[in-house]
């Protein structure tokens, strides 16, 4: 039998504890940001007597509470405490979430969804900083993957489950019943985490002084931390920030109008249209942890980013050029779509680490997802005055070229030196040196 290694059981203890942590807390914030895709195709709309222009202001403007706090949430993460940050962001957003249930007015429903994405602003930049916290550079990758992973495996169970919800009850319960568990879960999340290394009681002393050493040399390897402005002004910082928004305008308006899409193409009910809007995602794991795993093994972060943007591209222009008169082979083209904008995810959100030391890297995180949310607002609000993808093909035109941009831009990031590798995928060396 052969007998682990010390770094690998503290490595196989920081997995099983931290990263499931970071999925659920993820998940539950994609299903209360997301299910109003749902809820908008299984009444909300003819509820509320709304045009779907209005359906998609009120998807979209999630997104510009979330844009304006990222930075600041990335910053309270890295200098205060990630656990005190995620407890009350956990507890406002379900009491966010479930109010869309409670709520009849169109008006009302407007302020709870820029309120639900202000207090959801923390999720993504925070659970990025606490990953850094614990995790090498080699193992981020699959960490952040996984983390993200709570995005479409969210929408694989939700797709389906919020549909049946709707045709059991209605869309106001579905709102309420899938909004609460969040309140609980921020009590467990407070119990279980340690913000960093040292202020984790079930790690022993060796296992404590084992990690910081490995992410301290990380961190050596890298620049003097640079001024706020000086990171919101770097090269690298602008074009990902504008890249990222491109890439989120082809992903939230395909996340918000695809059940929309589907029931309107397909002419099923709630229940079905739920079902088949979550193989999408299916495939989307898939790729998602075998892009992750070459992405550790092989470094070249971009490498893992732009080729699976220009497959969604194409597959998003192949599908306005057949048009809804072949649904099924429409359908598929739409499956590859969705999984291809999912799949790079954990390559790039490790690339920023790994050119920036931590808390210029939270604010670069930061600024970039609400760039993102940017491009999240025009995704669910353009596609939604382009018909939603049910009138016309405008829709499909408009995401494919969104990341046809996006694709090009990576190219013009500079790429830090990839660090020599050992036969387990590990760095040995730390981070690589960085290029500004």
């Amino acid at each position: 039998m052969t007998i682990p290694s010390a770094s690998n059981a503290l490595s196989s203890a920081r997995w099983r504890r931290l990263v499931p942590i970071a999925f659920i807390t993820y998940s539950f914030a994609y299903l209360d940001r997301s299910n109003y895709s749902i809820g908008a195709a299984g009444g909300l709309q003819d509820a509320l007597g709304i045009t779907s222009g209005q359906t998609g202001l009120l998807g979209g403007l999630f997104f510009i509470g979330y844009f304006i706090f990222q930075v600041p949430a990335a910053r309270f993460a890295e200098r205060r405490s990630v656990k005190t940050l995620m407890f009350w962001s956990l507890i406002l957003w379900g009491i966010l979430a479930a109010l869309q249930g409670v709520v009849p007015w169109f008006w009302a429903l407007l302020v709870i969804r820029f309120l639900l994405g202000v207090v959801e602003a923390a999720v993504l930049p925070a659970m990025l900083v606490f990953l850094a916290h614990w995790f090498s550079a080699s193992e981020r990758g699959r960490t952040n993957t996984f983390l993200i992973l709570g995005n479409p495996v969210t929408l694989l169970w939700m797709s389906v489950v919020s549909g049946y919800i709707i045709a059991a009850t209605s869309y106001q319960w579905m709102f309420i019943i899938e909004g609460l568990p969040a309140i609980a879960w921020a009590f467990i999340f407070r119990a279980v985490t340690a913000d960093r290394p040292a202020d984790a009681d079930w790690l022993d002393e060796a296992e404590r002084k084992s990690i910081e050493k490995k992410l301290a040399e990380e961190q050596a390897a890298l620049p003097e931390p640079l001024g706020l402005r000086q990171v919101l002004t770097s090269r690298n910082v602008i074009i990902l920030a504008i890249q990222y928004a491109l890439w989120s305008v082809g992903v939230y308006g395909f996340v918000f109008w695809l059940p929309t899409i589907i029931e309107s193409a397909s002419q099923q009910g709630i229940g079905l249209t739920g079902l088949l809007s979550a193989i999408p995602y299916a495939a989307a794991i898939v790729l998602m942890i075998i892009a992750s795993f070459f992405s550790d093994r092989l470094g070249h972060r971009q490498r893992f980013v732009w080729p699976f943007l220009l497959v969604a591209t194409v597959a998003f222009f192949a599908s306005y050029l057949i048009g809804p008169g072949n649904f099924v082979l429409s359908f598929v083209l739409l499956i590859v779509a969705g999984a291809a904008m999912y799949a790079p995810y954990g390559p790039y959100f490790a690339f920023i680490p790994e050119f920036l030391p931590a808390d210029s890297a939270a604010s670069a995180i930061g600024a970039i997802n609400a760039f993102g949310a940017l491009g999240g607002f025009a995704g669910a609000y353009v596609v939604g005055l382009l018909g939603g993808g049910t009138k016309s093909g405008a829709a499909f035109v408009f995401m494919a070229a969104c990341l046809l941009a996006s694709a090009v831009l990576i190219f013009f990031v500079k790429q830090p030196q990839a660090p020599a590798r050992d036969t387990a995928g590990g760095s040995t060396s730390g981070r690589p040196a960085p290029t500004r």
